[in-house]
């Protein structure tokens, strides 16, 4: 398993995208090769470096049209269909690039030969990668022990997810378990004192038991995972092991302890003043390079509809304390004179013609890079919510506070993972990533957030 951002990986999802990155490279020195013969030196150094930059290309547009994301790739028409799309844009990029910098073009024939080659390679080993899938090949044989709501929620999460890494061979509980259906290939035991577990272990191959009871209390077998640890089976708490599967928390089942004693939560001076630094060069060029742009669109707002063309509102900042958050407008005037503060929803109709244009492309957050450049915001982190909202939700939503220990941010973890939401309940699912986020946060993790915050862009999904 390999660690990244407090989430782990399977070994094998690393080398499915690093083994497709070479059947790629490897197109491009094949098709040279064909078409030049041996008068070609596949350690060409020039060759190398183009076949690595058509390679990097590929694998961008790969990820941006969700070619990474089994469950939307998981048949051959669609799979077909979106590689196609990916090596248009790659072609396009590529286009654009040799005609800036012509020196690192290729010849036609071998970007055609290269193309078609690619495709074969990319479906075999995609086919290839999906029957080791299937047949769960290297998977992580893992026990569950209870039935609480977060044993159920694992358990889900990796019937769910083929390639998440892990097959679940056994299911202890004291409960039964009862609504969702085991496969055949579980052996679900019910046990009044979880007896022989480093037995059950050992026949089944199980490295790693998940703990995830109901009621800990009286009925915690200590003396049964301590005998399983010493033998070199490892323990996790569910909560802990649900985070590492997900890149989110759950707030309704974690207690205070378990945040306590978790790892994370580091904000050391350097990363503030390296964050606060990015922060500060980036939205000064950003507001620089796109004041033209910015003046465009006010002046489209404003011929839209009557009213101002920024809409300032007072937010939550970082340690509760309120600011400005300004933002194009994308309602009508006094949108909530009547109704009060109200959730906008999905299709509201307060939203103006232009509104639905700069909402689904983000353009209304351009205003905030102004805040982000007097520190009242980041551009990584929760989203800013108003006062009414916070007390609403805080009375309902436990550790609802601690979302205030950071600044907000024009992007974050809960709307790249999540979306959209418009409820308490997609509060609650927003706040168990953004907890993830200030539990884990890193200048890597920001980065990664900002590279799924463009590509929401680019396909206007999402708000």
């Amino acid at each position: 398993m390999l660690r990244i951002f407090r989430q782990y990986y399977p070994i094998r999802n690393a080398l499915f995208v690093f083994g497709e990155g070479i059947a790629i490279f490897a197109s491009v020195i094949i098709a040279t090769r064909l078409l030049l013969g041996e008068s070609c030196s596949i350690f060409d150094y020039d060759l190398l470096l183009k076949a690595l930059l058509i390679t990097i290309t590929c694998q961008v547009c790969l990820f941006y049209n969700d070619l990474y994301d089994l469950k939307i790739t998981d048949t051959l028409t669609e799979l077909g269909i979106r590689l196609l799309q990916a090596l248009g844009a790659s072609a396009i990029i590529l286009a654009l690039i040799y005609f800036t910098f012509p020196v690192c073009m290729i010849t036609e024939g071998i970007f055609i030969i290269s193309t078609a080659i690619v495709i074969i390679m990319i479906v075999s080993w995609r086919i290839g990668y999906t029957k080791i899938l299937n047949r769960g090949l290297f998977n992580q044989k893992i026990m569950l022990l209870g039935s609480s709501d977060i044993a159920r929620e694992i358990f889900a999460q990796v019937t769910d997810k083929k390639d998440c890494g892990y097959e679940i061979t056994d299911i202890v509980t004291r409960h039964g378990w009862d609504g969702q259906k085991a496969s055949q290939r579980i052996n679900v035991i019910r046990q009044e004192m979880y007896e022989n577990i480093c037995e059950l272990a050992h026949q089944s191959g199980v490295r790693k038991i998940i703990v995830a009871l109901k009621e800990k209390r009286g009925f915690l077998p200590v003396k049964e995972l301590l005998n399983c640890r010493v033998q070199g089976i490892e323990i996790l708490e569910g909560n802990t092991f649900y985070e590492m599967l997900t890149g989110k928390l759950t707030v309704e089942s974690i207690n205070p302890s378990w945040l306590i004693y978790s790892e994370g939560f580091h904000k050391s001076k350097i990363k503030k003043l390296v964050k606060r630094t990015v922060d500060l060069v980036v939205s000064l060029l950003m507001l620089i390079v796109l004041a033209p742009f910015i003046a465009v669109m006010a002046l489209i707002i404003k011929l839209d509809s009557k009213g101002p063309v920024i809409f300032s509102q007072e937010r939550v900042g970082e340690n509760r304390k309120p600011y400005m958050v300004h933002k194009f407008r994308s309602m009508v005037s006094d949108a909530e004179a009547l109704t009060g503060p109200v959730w906008a929803q999905d299709n509201d109709s307060r939203i103006t013609r232009v509104g639905h244009f700069i909402r689904k492309w983000r353009v209304d957050e351009l205003p905030q890079l102004w805040n982000v450049l007097k520190g009242e915001m980041s551009f990584v982190g929760p989203r800013p919510e108003r006062e009414h909202f916070v007390t609403e939700l805080e009375a309902i939503i436990p550790y609802y506070g601690e979302r205030f220990t950071v600044k907000p941010g024009l992007t974050g973890w809960a709307q790249v993972s999540y979306g959209y939401g418009a409820s308490v309940e997609d509060a609650i699912e927003k706040l168990n990533y953004d907890l993830f986020y200030i539990k884990n946060m890193s200048t890597l993790m920001d980065l990664m957030i900002i590279a799924r915050t463009v590509k929401t862009v680019i396909f206007g999904h999402g708000r």
